[in-house]
């Protein structure tokens, strides 16, 4: 923790003033409360801001709609546009960047869940020998899910085919050695690897290279979510020769609710001819798709995974987003802020409310990205309620069953303001005078 940080809201403005990416702030619209007063927004792991753009993207779609109605699959009318049936692939170059991938191996698709019950389909194909999944035990419901009817489909059980990791006895986070034991101890019959980058309820950074390696050496498929992780860490998923990834695009991507996802396949799998696949019409040759030929012929890139034609005005929001993210310069320089916001919240945390709050998010920079997972420990104090009060005051956040509540200053429109008008806030609702 930085030991140079000071307790005052003039510091905090002087951060702000020196801050190279204070500048993107102003691409989103802050939300306000009832009375119209601007909110701390500190819960953009659940839902990003509105980039202002989105509008105006979103408006010469439908503008375009009414100008040229079918046309707009194949045409454009002024500039900036794309038409409507390449329209997902303007976003690839900038995708992949985010995720550390080459273009090819990115698209934009469907949900996170329809996408990781697309990438089993492919990737989990049990046989006597190997047929078991690991997955987190405190794994987000619908990895859950998807994964147990999987299991289901292929005619096996969950009770013998679903392994999980789990915190030791007293711990909130998953030791990396134990990730390791479980690979280890179920090589044999190990056919897939499914964990988080980012956990979603302590906020944890899982070593995702160090998983991929170990996965591969057992003979394993490994695929991630990365739900929390994009837009909020550096990626390398081409380099760590992950198999497949799939992400949500409402999150830290600022795309709106329910967002168009996102979803990975390493080059490597891309040329395969035996590669199982539910396939569709938007996954065969663009060139001779319109000619109405019945035989599939599999585009060359990750777009073969693709079942029906882009929903473009989902698909909107998403390229105003990734626009602002090039403005910031990429994932490195938004690293670099979120590192010093997350340093000055502990910092701030540690001076005023060591007694009343527990951060279960782990201590170290690699290890966690911009969420705090805060326990309440103040005597007489509910944390569900004092969760009610952040809310009341102008605080947005989210709470987490059983017991904690979820804050994540996101550099692209945090500021250092916010995170020390947040710290005042909660210290008056657990110190009442």
């Amino acid at each position: 923790m930085n030991k140079n940080f000071d307790n005052s809201v003039e510091y905090a403005q002087q951060l702000d003033q020196d801050d190279p990416l204070a500048f993107l702030r102003n691409e989103f619209e802050m939300t306000v409360t009832p009375n119209g007063d601007e909110e701390i927004y500190l819960v953009g792991n659940s839902l990003g801001l509105l980039p202002l753009a989105a509008r105006d993207y979103m408006n010469a779609e439908i503008n375009k709609w009414g100008r040229l109605g079918v046309r707009g699959h194949a045409e454009t009318d002024h500039e900036p546009d794309h038409p409507w049936s390449t329209y997902h692939e303007i976003m690839n170059e900038q995708m992949a960047s985010l995720v550390g991938a080459k273009p090819e191996e990115v698209v934009v698709m469907n949900g996170l869940t329809v996408n990781l019950h697309l990438m089993m389909v492919s990737f989990y194909r049990p046989n006597k020998q190997k047929y078991k999944i690991l997955i987190e035990g405190h794994a987000f419901p619908t990895d859950h899910f998807a994964v147990e009817s999987q299991i289901r489909h292929h005619g096996l059980s969950p009770a013998e085919a679903l392994i999980t990791v789990e915190p030791r006895p007293g711990e909130e986070l998953i030791r990396a050695e134990d990730i390791a034991k479980q690979i280890e101890k179920h090589k044999e019959e190990l056919a897939l690897i499914l964990l988080p980058g980012i956990q979603y309820y302590t906020g944890q950074v899982f070593p995702m290279s160090d998983i991929v390696e170990l996965g591969h050496q057992a003979g394993a498929i490994v695929g991630l979510d990365l739900a929390h992780a994009i837009g909020n860490i550096p990626l390398d998923l081409h380099e760590w020769s992950a198999d497949f990834a799939v992400w949500c695009n409402y999150k830290y991507m600022n795309s709106g609710p329910g967002a168009i996802a996102g979803c990975f396949v390493h080059e490597r799998h891309l040329d395969r001819s035996d590669i199982n696949r539910f396939e569709g019409w938007w996954g065969t040759n663009a060139e001779t798709r319109f000619e109405m030929e019945t035989v599939f012929d599999p585009i060359p890139t990750v777009d073969a995974w693709q079942l029906s034609n882009s929903s473009i005005l989902s698909m909107v929001p998403i390229r105003a987003s990734l626009n602002i993210f090039d403005l910031a310069g990429g994932m490195l320089p938004l690293r670099e802020k979120s590192e010093k916001q997350i340093n000055y919240l502990d910092f701030l945390l540690a001076e005023n409310l060591s007694e009343e709050i527990e951060v279960i998010t782990p201590k170290a920079l690699p290890e966690r990205g911009c969420q705090f997972s805060l326990r309440i420990i103040a005597q007489g104090k509910d944390g569900r309620e004092v969760f009610h009060e952040l809310e009341e005051s102008g605080v947005s956040c989210d709470w987490r069953y059983p017991d904690v509540i979820r804050v994540a200053p996101v550099p692209l429109y945090n500021s250092f303001t916010d995170i020390f008008r947040f710290v005042e806030i909660l210290k008056r609702i657990l110190r009442p005078e």
